[in-house]
């Protein structure tokens, strides 16, 4: 997740550029758990292979949700992305270390990173998964649904031409 995968989503930026119906300068990243890790290694202004990237020539922000943020120990101050960076983690993730990503976030921000940090009480990993295992927590239902109206909002607002 931190050095092959972001250049996969650098490789896919080029693509999505390559064809008609892409805004080439309005493309977001997104991932999940594994994928939300390298979301955050994606903007990192080190990622590797990846130079002199903005939001009109990257990608114009990047939502994480649930990542595990140790991110093989490559970034030990935080990130400093190019685009805001969001990730939305929930208190009784079993999976990730909740505690260690506010950390890395408030690591981030103190570099000077746009890298925002929501947090749910109760919610567990995968808290937007729409299975009936997940949906029984019901603050993984409360915390699915913010954390969904906010990613349409912030896409909303930052992808819109």
């Amino acid at each position: 997740e931190v050095t092959i995968r972001p250049l996969d989503a650098y490789g896919a930026l080029a693509y999505l550029r390559t064809r008609d119906d892409v805004l080439a300068d309005r493309v977001a990243l997104q991932g999940w758990s594994n994928g939300g890790s390298a979301t955050l290694a994606a903007m990192a202004n080190t990622a590797p292979g990846i130079n002199s990237l903005t939001p009109a020539t990257g990608f114009r922000i990047a939502l994480a949700f649930y990542p595990a943020c140790g991110l093989k120990r490559k970034f030990p101050d935080g990130i400093r992305p190019y685009a805001p960076v969001w990730m939305f983690h929930g208190t009784a993730d079993e999976e990730v270390s909740p505690p260690g990503c506010a950390e890395f976030a408030a690591r981030s921000r103190a570099s000077g990173g746009d890298v925002h940090y929501a947090v749910y009480p109760g919610a567990t990993h995968g808290f937007d998964d729409p299975g009936h295992s997940h949906r029984k927590n019901p603050a993984n239902s409360v915390a699915a649904h913010d954390a969904i109206k906010r990613a349409i909002a912030l896409l909303a607002g930052v992808l819109k031409p």
